[in-house]
């Protein structure tokens, strides 16, 4: 049991905010846009069907709609993300830093619950349709026919493997995949584009049908645009690639160019693929064949590799379509296990264990099997979802550099972000009144994060806070004199500070406690910045009152936990055990805890001793607590 704990916590990152996961190298910009692009460029196995069967013969206008909001909305929003975010917190922390306290905190517990639906679909629905490809092979075996759900989970099982074993080997994976999958398109579509140039007449045919069917330019452009957040899927991989910007080799500021490398190259790669499919499918491929039952129904370019250059090389492409739709995944898996230590282990939102990748990846697949077994492994069932994380995650990301730009009062770029901001708003409204569904679904995973972050703030509750302590040469000095005499500490909530104010308060303390000697007694306030915090760093400040009163005033996000590090802090710097003295607090107890655990103050002589217990274990070195 022990060497199984220290294989999963192998690795366990106890600073949430560092940039390199714990025990992985960085990478070159290009390798790790390979991992984003599994995501990213796996959507040509679907996106050239869905833009047919929502478009019809408008498919080509339609995603020249899309890869204009791409290049010039999408890519533009996500290179300022990245230079804001090098860290690869992405929109999310840019968004928190204008909400603070507990709002912040909620705000960002929502956007992870639609980054978690974002992540895991990806997960489930690129494994569930790489299994639909898998199906619709000639050479699977008949038998495994109707086994969707069983392949789809033995898929989401290897991508675990794989992530089990670390970043490095699925990097390597991605890298291979992206290449070879990409090669094989450019073969596929040049030969479809050969077809359509060598035969005028199916381009013939098609322009016949686009002003049959729709008349003017105008109408076409208007119904274009309608049709547009139907397309919306070809939009994903954008958060990806900022969340796995700490994987890129260099110091900051290479990382950042790196970044816009990536989101840049993958952008135009995937452009110049997403219009040349639409061209060559929607020419190429009878219309009836994009609806539900047909050949190139969700697998389009399959269908022309089949048609046009033979079984034997159709089935590799299927292969190679195969691998990246169940490698797509790996894209998600990276952004979860960046963000999810992140935040959710410092604002003591989840266990500590949360930090350590191994866990996670066994928690994010657990989740994967039973949003599979949910769905059957249906990939229509999870489009909405899918749709409703991209896009609401990309709505987020314009809106947070619309007023990052606003704050640096960059004008021109504050409205063109905004226009940009507006455009994807409303796409995502559309697209929720058209599959409501994958709001539903986000809510599920937002009130799951919700109970969790909520248990586990319980469960921590009495946990140290503290990451590190400053204190400044007036503090020190403070402790110094006390020479070899007890260091006694008065636990005081400042109210007027006045000289009225810490008489009572000496006096009250040494009736209560009989004590004689009063020259080394130490005040000690803690002034509460962001309770809804739960790692900070311990400020203490030394203060001469009123010319007589000595107090060591302490800046943390809790009370009791501010208190507890400072005696166990002051214990190994002076090599003795201080004695804090306490008053009871006035009400009922469980107000008083509820009270510590929302605004960090309450039943502080209780918490104190028992944070300092659970410190110590050795009972004749922990400090002493006196409660009068």
């Amino acid at each position: 049991m022990t060497a199984l704990r220290s294989w999963l916590l192998d690795g366990l990152d106890e600073k949430a905010d560092k940039a390199q996961p714990a025990g992985e190298k960085a990478h070159s910009w290009w390798k790790v846009m390979c991992l984003t692009g599994v995501d990213y460029f796996s959507t040509l196995g679907y996106q050239p069907g869905i833009a047919a069967l929502a478009a019809g013969v408008l498919s080509p206008l339609a995603t020249l709609v899309l890869v204009l909001v791409t290049l010039l909305g999408a890519l533009s929003v996500y290179r300022r993300v990245a230079a804001d975010s090098p860290h690869g917190e992405g929109s999310i922390a840019m968004l928190t830093k204008l909400l603070p306290f507990w709002k912040g905190k909620l705000f960002v517990l929502v956007l992870l619950g639609f980054a978690a639906t974002d992540f895991i679909i990806t997960i489930t629905l690129s494994a569930a349709d790489a299994t639909a490809h898998i199906d619709e092979n000639p050479f699977w075996p008949d038998t495994w026919h109707g086994q969707e759900v069983l392949v789809t989970l033995l898929l989401i099982t290897a991508l675990g493997v794989v992530f089990l074993k670390g970043f490095t080997e699925a990097i390597g994976i991605a890298v291979v995949l992206v290449g070879v999958y990409l090669s094989l398109n450019v073969v596929v579509l040049g030969d479809a584009l050969w077809q359509v140039f060598t035969h005028p007449t199916v381009v013939t045919d098609w322009g016949t049908a686009l002003t049959t069917s729709h008349g003017s330019p105008l109408a076409m452009v208007g119904i274009a645009l309608l049709t547009f957040p139907k397309l919306a899927l070809g939009l994903s991989g954008f958060e990806t690639g900022v969340a796995v910007m700490p994987h890129i080799k260099g110091d900051l500021q290479a990382r950042v160019r790196g970044a816009k490398r990536l989101l840049t190259t993958a952008a135009v790669i995937m452009s110049v693929f997403l219009i040349t499919s639409s061209v060559a499918t929607t020419v190429l491929i009878p219309a009836d064949e994009f609806k539900a039952g047909g050949e190139a129904n969700g697998r389009a370019l399959a269908y022309l590799a089949h048609q046009n250059l033979g079984t034997v090389f159709g089935s590799i492409y299927d292969i190679a379509t195969i691998a990246i739709l169940w490698f797509a995944g790996a894209s998600a898996m990276a952004g979860l296990l960046n963000l999810v230590p992140r935040y959710l282990p410092k604002f003591g939102m989840a266990p500590s264990w949360a930090r350590a990748v191994r866990p996670l990846v066994l928690v994010f697949t657990a989740t994967a099997f039973l949003i599979t077994w949910i769905f059957d492994a249906d990939v229509d069932a999870q489009g909405g979802a899918y749709a409703t994380g991209v896009l609401v995650l990309i709505t987020s990301a314009a809106v947070a550099v619309t007023l990052s730009a606003h704050r640096t009062r960059q004008r021109a770029r504050t409205w063109g972000f905004g226009v940009i901001a507006v455009v994807f708003t409303y796409t995502t409204i559309d697209n929720v009144i058209e599959r409501p569904d994958g709001v539903k679904i986000a809510a599920c995973f937002i009130l799951a994060i919700l109970a969790v972050s909520l248990l586990s703030r319980i469960f921590r509750a009495f946990e140290l806070r503290v990451t590190g302590v400053d204190a400044d040469e007036r503090a020190r000095a403070f402790l110094e004199e006390a020479g070899n005499r007890p260091i006694r500490l008065i636990a005081n909530e400042p109210e007027e500070r006045d000289t009225r104010e810490y008489s009572q308060k000496l006096g009250q303390i040494i009736a209560d406690n009989d004590m004689a000697d009063q020259r080394d007694v130490l005040f000690v306030e803690v002034f509460v910045d962001d309770a809804s915090d739960f790692e900070t760093e311990l400020r203490v400040r030394g203060e001469l009152l009123h010319h007589r009163y000595r107090v060591l005033r302490v800046e943390a996000s809790s009370v009791p936990s501010a208190l507890a590090s400072l005696l166990l802090w002051i214990q190994q710097e002076t090599h003795r055990r201080p004695h804090i003295y306490f008053e009871w607090t006035e009400g009922n107890p469980v107000t008083n805890f509820a009270r510590y655990l929302i605004l960090g103050q309450g039943e502080v002589a209780p918490v104190t001793r028992e944070m300092i217990r659970q410190a110590e274990p050795d009972r004749r070195r922990r400090p002493h607590v006196h409660v009068g």
